[in-house]
């Protein structure tokens, strides 16, 4: 795993085996940061990473200049890599462990930008884009990426605005100005 731009541009992230991830490849985290960096400013963005896994979407914001960073996975270990990883690279990311749509349903904060990389295989996928929704977590001219494999289907949901596709990685955007 590699930060790809920022502060820490460059700095390879060992991690540790048994994790149970599919990190977004290098590709495709370029891909997708690349689009972001026309859409919003990193410094100004409160961001929810949802299924955080080893936090590397977490991270790459937080080198981007993003302070306010709240990260969510239910596995204890991958929760654990992203606080240790995060303390040694002096970056300040909020974490909790727990099952996402949970989260979502108690959730009463508003961010500006949630990325949710679900697993590929989860059934309710768009129950991810339901809870969102209802809750309006998003603030004005939020933005929510939804990554997603190539079987998966988005389109017809509420906001959405555009897919991207980096491989077998997706990544569909919605924007709130059109959720409500």
């Amino acid at each position: 795993m590699r930060i790809i731009n920022g502060t820490h541009k460059g700095r390879v992230i060992k991690v540790p085996n048994g994790l149970p991830v599919r990190p977004t490849t290098d590709f495709a985290k370029e891909g997708l940061f690349n689009m972001l960096n026309n859409k919003i400013n990193y410094h100004e963005t409160k961001v929810l990473d949802l299924f955080s896994g080893t936090g590397h979407i977490s991270l790459e914001f937080a080198s981007r200049g993003s302070k306010d960073i709240l990260a969510v996975d239910k596995n204890f270990k991958c929760i654990g890599f992203l606080k240790a990883t995060s303390k040694e690279l002096k970056f300040e990311i909020d974490t909790i462990k727990g099952d996402v749509f949970e989260f979502l349903k108690n959730c009463n904060q508003k961010f500006d930008l949630i990325f949710a990389d679900p697993p590929y295989d989860l059934e309710n996928i768009p129950a991810i884009h339901q809870l969102v929704n209802e809750k309006q977590l998003l603030n004005e001219n939020g933005i929510l990426i939804i990554e997603h494999g190539p079987r998966t289907n988005l389109e017809a949901l509420q906001g959405f605005a555009q897919k991207r596709s980096y491989g077998n990685v997706n990544f569909s955007f919605f924007e709130n100005q059109l959720l409500k």
